[in-house]
């Protein structure tokens, strides 16, 4: 198996709240690697547990100018604004259950800006068209 090295890493401390407002710290490493410009890795761990999500850069980009009402996302991710315009709301819908992060909106925006400087949002089939070809390549040979 080929361990994949990400181009960019950020450690951010999320919010997981739980259903009677508590609060509970959650490190989240967020990884991109411009190989798969179209997935974001978020790995969450708490006290006890560890999880790993992919989902798409983009949905993360959109989820900073959505709202509760209208959310990023239509699936087991969904991103909005949070009321305080400082914050972020992820959902998550998996199958052991649902959580709820708040995250900081400025440490997202740098990393996603500092993806944006490996491969611009909108041009991701750029960046993999060489990784087709050598694929369809290897396939016909």
């Amino acid at each position: 198996m080929t361990v994949q090295r990400s181009d960019v890493v950020d450690v951010v401390t999320m919010q997981l709240v739980l259903s009677d407002a508590t609060v509970l710290p959650v490190t989240t490493e967020l990884s991109f690697f411009s190989g798969d410009p179209y997935t974001i890795r978020a790995t969450f761990s708490g006290q006890s547990a560890m999880s790993t999500w992919l989902f798409g850069r983009e949905l993360l980009q959109d989820g900073l100018a959505s709202t509760e009402e209208h959310p990023a996302g239509l699936g087991d991710v969904r991103i909005w604004r949070d009321e305080d315009p400082a914050y972020l709301l992820i959902a998550l819908y998996g199958v052991e259950g649902e959580a709820l992060l708040a995250c900081p909106v400025d440490p997202l925006e740098r990393f996603l800006a500092t993806t944006a400087t490996l491969v611009p949002l909108g041009h991701e089939s750029d960046s993999i068209q060489d990784q087709i070809s050598a694929l369809i390549a290897s396939l016909s040979s």
